[in-house]
């Protein structure tokens, strides 16, 4: 399924944050069969709170496309979008998001609330739990290394 393709890139970008240190979330953006945007967490080597793996994407994917709106493309990221990340989702108008494992402290597609029920001008679709035990898996070795 190319669902699990697309997420399997997104793992392999994630163990590359983990590689650095990072928490492991990696992200692709695809328009068409093709990635145009990809990221991966790295707030603590670039010292910065927008260090999210979506947004890197999205900047790259902003930047491969041309333009702001992200108009038939779909992201995959390892975790569930946090506040910050759904709200870029919105704002260059994504129109469908696949994520792995669910976020219970910080998850903004129904863990711990849902952006995108909100009244906002754009609601993608959401579907998670792709290649959920895998990205989940990544993300408890990490901390447990940490401890």
């Amino acid at each position: 399924m190319e669902h699990e393709v697309y997420m399997a890139q997104a793992l392999t970008l994630a163990r590359q944050a983990m590689a650095e240190g990072e928490v492991p979330v990696g992200c692709v953006i695809v328009k068409d069969g093709v990635v145009v945007g990809s990221g991966r967490n790295r707030r603590e080597t670039a010292r910065t709170a927008l260090g999210h793996a979506e947004i890197e994407a999205i900047h790259q994917a902003c930047r491969t496309l041309g333009g702001w709106r992200l108009g038939g493309c779909a992201l995959y990221v390892t975790l569930e979008p946090c506040p910050m990340c759904a709200g870029a989702i919105v704002n260059a108008r994504i129109p469908a998001l696949y994520y792995g494992a669910r976020d219970d402290k910080a998850g903004c597609c129904g863990s711990v609330l849902n952006l995108f029920e909100e009244r906002f001008n754009h609601h993608p679709r959401i579907y998670g739990g792709v290649l959920e035990e895998e990205c989940g898996a990544l993300l408890q070795e990490f901390f447990q290394n940490l401890r």
